[in-house]
């Protein structure tokens, strides 16, 4: 079993931190989109450093979705949208937008009294009449339905949803529910009844469902967040012959699963403060017949890099045993096996001395498993050890 979650972030610092900097606190935070894959053999810390950077994205401020390949279907997009959405808390980020709304109209959220809506507290303030009214449908229409971003029944359901959290326009709680269930992907929602409400929708589909994902990531940007980051881990799955596996990929949904991540590369310049990160084994790209080589429309968009010999930190596959090779050294490997003892402090373990961690380091080189989960190994005595204790 990996023990990617075991270790601190001793060594990943070197590629973490540059991540934050030139893409979490820069070009996603200032409307820019990212597709970036993470490969590395089993137990170099690929689940880890998923957790390390949605993390750094969450305390940045952004709407941080993570799930993996193991439990939801990647060959049809409006599965992924779905799961997105569902991860984000849309009514928190329309509380968001209604606090736009109440700054716009000349007033500060902080001065209504917990439990009353704005359109209360202007009542008790004698303020809500009829130029209030138009005022506040002005602002809706402004943030939502002018925003050539998103899609029109997207904009119609958000600026609907924000008008019951003000109080104005009025929405009954079965017709809140209804838009949810929508957005939300909800097949028991009928479209007669979202057409009775004045949207002209269809179903979400995997033909519409990334222009779906780009009025999300809108809306959760003008709620106050700096974008939407999303992480999704064990791509290997697609080639995993095991009976096990919760979900078996034929070819057909393979396939499906590599053209919907072309389509995706090919349009996340449509897109704003988003970004992706896929995590998967190298055997992912290693396999000729069924691996992301054998998907050649999308293989040609993905590994188009000049490779040098330094490790680059601004490459769309991220390959963490080149950056172990370059950055681990003995020194670090000791750090990390100092987490690991922490963290198995019940077990009869040891840190790793200098003369096991050079010798580690020699030994990686040739075996098929990433440091980290040598290093836990070792300290164990669990397969592929091969160090004296």
């Amino acid at each position: 079993m990996e023990r990617e979650q075991e270790f601190d972030t001793a060594g990943i610092r070197f590629l973490t931190d540059f991540w934050q900097e030139k893409y979490i606190d820069e070009y996603i935070r200032f409307g820019g989109s990212k597709i970036k894959f993470v490969t590395g053999r089993p137990g170099s810390g690929k689940t880890f450093f998923l957790d390390q950077v949605s993390s750094l994205a969450g305390q940045a401020g952004y709407c941080t979705v993570d799930f993996s390949a193991r439990e939801i279907w990647l060959n049809d997009f409006k599965d992924i949208y779905f799961e997105i959405f569902r991860q984000c808390d849309l009514m928190e980020c329309l509380e968001g937008c209604s606090r736009r709304v109440v700054a716009g109209m000349g007033y500060d959220h902080r001065e209504i009294p917990q439990g009353l809506t704005f359109v209360d507290f202007l009542s008790r303030e004698n303020a809500f009449d009829a130029l209030t009214r138009r005022e506040i449908r002005t602002q809706l229409k402004e943030i939502f339905l002018d925003n050539p971003l998103l899609d029109n029944n997207f904009a119609l359901a958000c600026s609907m949803l924000t008008g019951s959290i003000l109080g104005y326009p009025l929405l009954e709680d079965q017709n809140k529910t209804l838009l949810l269930g929508w957005l939300g992907g909800d097949r028991s929602v009928k479209l007669v009844q979202l057409r009775a409400l004045g949207l002209s929708p269809s179903r979400i589909t995997r033909y519409n469902a990334r222009h779906m994902l780009r009025s999300l990531a809108e809306v959760i940007h003008i709620g106050g967040h700096a974008g939407l980051f999303v992480t999704v881990d064990d791509l290997d799955i697609l080639i995993s012959r095991s009976s096990l596996e919760p979900l078996h990929y034929t070819k057909m949904k393979r396939e499906d699963t590599y053209e919907s991540l072309r389509q995706l590369i090919d349009e996340i310049d449509s897109l704003r403060h988003l970004m992706f990160v896929f995590a998967f084994d190298r055997a992912l790209m290693d396999d000729e017949n069924c691996g992301l080589k054998s998907y050649q429309a999308l293989w040609m968009r993905i590994q188009t890099e000049i490779h040098g010999e330094r490790f680059n930190r601004f490459a769309d596959i991220v390959d963490l045993d080149a950056m172990a090779a370059q950055e681990y050294t003995p020194q670090v490997l000791r750090e990390i096996s100092e987490s690991f003892s922490k963290s198995l402090s019940s077990r009869d373990i040891r840190v790793l001395s200098l003369e096991q961690a050079e010798a580690l380091l020699a030994r990686a080189k040739l075996g098929n498993l990433g440091i980290p989960q040598l290093i836990y190994n070792t300290m164990t005595g669990g397969e592929d050890n091969g160090l004296e204790q």
